[in-house]
């Protein structure tokens, strides 16, 4: 997710994908990779789940390569190493 997210960043998430728009940070996992907990942005609903891209357009490590993913809960505050409010 860099520019945006680097890793080490901790984050607090809000579970559940009641509250997920188009353009948010997520966690999710694809369908096609049980188990891989990922941070990407959320793009749009398709076949029941998301698909998620990464702010990083080099990478295609996202829905380009995985498929659909099944949303685990919206990021909504990175609070290490800067506090920053991703919402």
């Amino acid at each position: 997710m860099a520019p945006t997210l680097r890793s080490g960043d901790a984050l607090i998430v809000r579970r559940g994908a009641d509250h997920v728009r188009a353009g948010d940070i997520v966690v999710g996992e694809f369908r096609s990779r049980p188990g891989l907990l990922v941070v990407k942005r959320a793009v749009e609903k398709r076949d029941g789940g998301w698909w998620l891209v990464g702010d990083n357009q080099f990478v295609e490590d996202d829905s380009r390569a995985h498929g659909v993913a099944d949303v685990i809960g919206r990021v909504i505050f990175r609070y290490y190493p800067r506090p920053f409010r991703l919402s």
